[in-house]
């Protein structure tokens, strides 16, 4: 079996990968690294949590440990989708490189310019950076990337979902045409074979799995669930994802939630809080440094359940995660692989439980079909509990506004006088007030009706103009002249 000794790494990195650890490489890293290392270019596909990181990063800083960076212009570059992956590599350079004297600097969004114009006008050895920010730094001068030696694209799969697929193509016409590549992806759409073969020369390709594909240690369910009602589901949806948690357990120590839409997000972190579960919610729109606080928090195990939209699904290293919910079905049947590839890392177990609504079997056949088997069924744990009564946040209803419907009584006009009661004389019944009228709807209505009639509020039939006529009217044309 292959050792990290057998690598060829430089001393100081092995003693560094040693002092974390780890002895024996997983298969991407024990393929990878030996080409990488002979300056060739390397093509990675491999599912998540196969240790992609080490496999670029271990690399690289052997072959940096050499030599120092000037001003403004890095001598290696590393392209991440999201802030936190780029952080999370910015960690892994720095437990790898702890024994080698290497700079480096962080380029992601949500932190000021000016701090990392500070880091890049020193000179960096390793720049990594999201597209967007880096583009923005370059724009206004303050970066040059013709000394890039080393340039890695990770997650070139989440680039392409994200839209970044041009700012890569602009990104590497910006670097040196002798530049080393390791691109590294979980799977290969036609679009990242097309960027594969227009910039990569010759590379090594290193596939250690087979393209989207979930991990064995991984136990998989799917409940089938459809509300009682359409105005009900989305609380008895939320109902369920609190009934799965408590099925699991003390087997749950910490999970992962993941909902298609943002507002989701906030929603069901909100009502699991409000159910005494300890929630917090992780998206795209959240502040840096409270996304930041909240994948620490989860990290070291005070934040039991991390509610995320698909900006945490792939690459966070976060080892002992021991479940994963999706709350909705992916959209995309590659996003579940990444998904539920939180769980189960490093040879540990895990197990993953999906919430299917009937509108998305459609994306869930694309599941099953991208994985080439059937995901167990669940027994739904909402058939056999008791009713919904009791819900006092989400299932309690407001009270419905009904249409009082009109009986002939309120139509009827005031020539249809109810018949004297019992012990009331006629003439109590012909002076007793009506009822008032519903409403000015019902109001006009009546007022119309009386005019037709003659009758208004039970007064006899108006002739003409009555004792209310103008009396220049009773005046003959001549008195009017004279006058």
């Amino acid at each position: 079996m292959t050792k990290f000794s057998d690598l060829n790494l430089n001393p100081k990195v092995l003693k560094a990968v040693v002092d974390a650890g780890y002895e024996t490489p997983t298969p991407i890293q024990a393929g990878a690294i030996p080409p990488a290392l002979d300056g060739r270019d390397v093509l990675g596909i491999a599912q998540t949590g196969t240790g992609k990181t080490a496999s670029f990063t271990l690399p690289m800083i052997t072959l940096l440990a050499r030599g120092r960076a000037r001003a403004r212009m890095p001598r290696s570059l590393v392209l991440c989708p999201t802030r936190e992956l780029a952080a999370q590599v910015a960690e892994n350079f720095d437990t790898y490189a702890k024994n080698v004297k290497l700079t480096k600097a962080l380029l992601i969004g949500g932190v000021s310019f000016k701090e990392q114009d500070l880091l890049i006008d020193k000179g960096v050895d390793v720049l990594i950076a999201t597209p967007g920010r880096l583009l923005d730094h370059f724009e206004r001068g303050k970066l040059i990337l013709s000394d890039v030696k080393v340039m890695v694209v990770d997650e070139a799969d989440r680039m392409l979902d994200m839209g970044f697929i041009p700012d890569i193509e602009r990104i590497f016409g910006l670097t040196p045409f002798t530049r080393q590549t390791l691109f590294f992806s979980a799977t290969m759409a036609p679009e990242i074979e097309r960027i594969t073969n227009t910039f990569l020369s010759n590379p090594e390709r290193i596939e250690v799995a087979r393209q989207a594909t979930a991990s064995e240690t991984i136990e998989q369910g799917v409940v089938m669930f459809k509300g009682s009602r359409k105005d009900r589901e989305a609380s008895e949806k939320r109902r369920l994802l609190r009934m799965l948690i408590d099925a699991e357990g003390e087997k749950c120590t910490n999970a992962i939630i993941f909902c298609n839409r943002k507002s989701d997000v906030d929603i069901v972190a909100k009502s699991l809080k409000k159910y005494g579960y300890d929630a917090e919610p992780i998206h795209g729109d959240l502040d840096q440094s409270q996304r930041t606080r909240t994948l620490d928090g989860f990290r070291s195990g005070d934040i039991r359940l991390l509610v995320a939209s698909d900006v945490a699904a792939r690459g966070l290293d976060i080892p002992a995660v021991s479940h994963v919910f999706n709350f909705d079905v992916p959209s995309h049947a590659e996003d579940y692989v990444h998904r539920i590839g939180r769980t189960g890392r490093a040879g540990r177990e895990g197990k993953a439980v999906m919430i299917c609504v009937p509108r998305d079997e459609r994306n869930f056949d694309d599941i099953e079909r991208l994985l080439q088997k059937e995901i167990p069924r669940l027994e739904n744990p909402l058939q056999t509990a008791k009713s919904d009564t009791g819900e006092t946040e989400e299932q309690t209803e407001k009270p419905k506004r009904t249409r009082r419907s009109r009986s002939r009584k309120d139509d009827a006009t005031p020539e249809a006088k109810p018949a004297p009661e019992a012990g009331l004389s006629s003439e109590t019944v012909e002076t007793a007030p009506t009822s008032p009228p519903k409403g000015p709807v019902e109001a006009r209505q009546r007022s119309r009706q009386g005019r037709r009639s003659g009758q208004e509020r039970g007064d006899a039939a108006v002739v003409g103009m009555g004792d209310h006529m103008p009396g220049f009217i009773a005046l003959s044309f001549d008195e009017r002249r004279t006058g």
